[in-house]
């Protein structure tokens, strides 16, 4: 016997210290004032610990899906922190995409989703809501660590920061890692876009790739955090180049995108719960289209400028809350952690994709190719269906 809330707040320290690398930002023009690096190669780091948090969650879900959350997550906690601590000895570029980048990247993937999982597996009657508040935690993170890393820089310079930092993240990674735990059994059924699942297989991750859902889901989410990320990324420029703010008044939009991408995360959750998956993700594609439209061509002001950021981060905060969820609804929650490992690729491409896109184009035809591919999504939503045949047993 054992309350699953135990397990949430477990879930909760672990995501908010991960969700703290969104924050890098901070620590560009410190580190460039300290050791002379060129910004430009600075926020390399920040793309390295994106790749590398990406492609280990495939490890990290396999591994956990065989010996729980609970070892796995302390291994991610430790190799978060140990790439903290060392990046705060790098003295050049290379150390540092290595410690921060490739080490303490290794180790946000890892963690990252063993309290998912876990959740998803305790919850089976409120998964949607259940996820949503695991991975606002993720969300929210940069926001609660804001503060705190600004007042380690300016009181003890950047390289103690990361020192310090290192120290907080291992403390409640670790520790929320020891609450996680696993169901003894439980329910792989759940609400499919207003239908009930047919087939309660347990889909290994080969039968998975062998169904023409998992390659629409997959593609959707790219298109999505495409759509999201290419705004995320440059909302300050956005702010200066279309609404002519000042650099001060455009960064209000870093701390609305943060407060609704959590908000959003929840929200989105507890609404497919109630409308379906498949439904609460097509409203979401044809709102992120219509915004994205409307920046390309109306003209913006203030008022508007957050408006439109704001449903950009709560659209953006429920991909990142519904298609876990959804990967459990149809694929079950035996191998949820390879499954969703898989799927979250879609995530760590969009990284570069999204801000490349935003890079290399004006804004405005970026905005477009955006609404374009959230229409596409649109269309793929209503195509996607439960996978109602269960797929022949076979080793992975």
């Amino acid at each position: 016997m054992f309350n699953r809330w135990f397990v949430v707040l477990g879930a909760i320290l672990i995501q908010l210290s991960l969700g703290a690398v969104y924050a890098w930002s901070l620590f560009n023009q410190p580190l460039a004032n300290t050791f002379g690096w060129a910004k430009d190669d600075i926020i390399i780091t920040f793309s390295i610990t994106i790749a590398t948090f990406a492609l280990f969650t495939i490890l990290a879900g396999k591994v956990q899906d065989m010996i729980g959350p609970r070892l796995v997550a302390t291994v991610g906690g430790f190799l978060l922190g140990v790439g903290l601590l060392l990046s705060s000895q790098a003295t050049s570029l290379y150390q540092l995409y290595l410690f921060y980048g490739i080490i303490g990247g290794a180790g946000i993937g890892i963690a990252y989703v063993c309290p998912l999982a876990a959740c998803v597996k305790l919850f089976p009657e409120k998964r949607g809501f259940i996820s949503g508040v695991a991975v606002a935690g993720f969300g929210a993170g940069g926001l609660v660590f804001k503060p705190v890393m600004v007042y380690f820089i300016e009181n003890f310079g950047v390289s103690s920061t990361f020192l310090y930092l290192g120290i907080i993240y291992f403390i409640l990674v670790v520790g929320g890692a020891q609450l996680l735990i696993n169901p003894p059994n439980y329910s792989s059924k759940n609400k499919l876009g207003g239908i009930s699942q047919l087939c309660d297989d347990q889909f290994t991750p080969k039968q998975m790739l062998k169904t023409k859902q998992f390659y629409l889901l997959w593609s959707m989410y790219l298109f999505g955090c495409i759509s999201g990320l290419m705004v995320i990324s440059f909302a300050v420029d956005i702010g200066m180049e279309l609404v002519q703010l000042d650099l001060d008044t455009a960064g209000t939009s870093v701390m609305v995108i943060a407060i609704f991408n959590a908000a959003g995360r929840i929200l989105l959750g507890v609404i497919s719960d109630n409308i379906g998956r498949i439904n609460t993700l097509t409203f979401i594609y044809i709102l992120t289209g219509l915004v994205m439209f409307l920046m390309s061509d109306v003209t913006m002001n203030f008022a508007t400028f957050l408006f439109y950021m704001s449903i950009i981060g709560f659209c953006f905060g429920g991909f990142l809350s519904l298609f876990p969820t959804i990967t459990a609804d149809f694929y079950g929650t035996r191998n949820i952690g390879i499954n969703y490992g898989l799927m979250y690729q879609a995530y760590g491409l969009s990284a570069f994709i999204g801000p490349l896109i935003a890079a290399e184009t004006p804004f405005t035809t970026a905005f477009l190719i955006a609404a374009l591919l959230c229409v596409i999504a649109v269309i793929m939503s209503r195509l996607v269906t439960a996978p109602t045949t269960c797929v022949s047993k076979s080793p992975t």
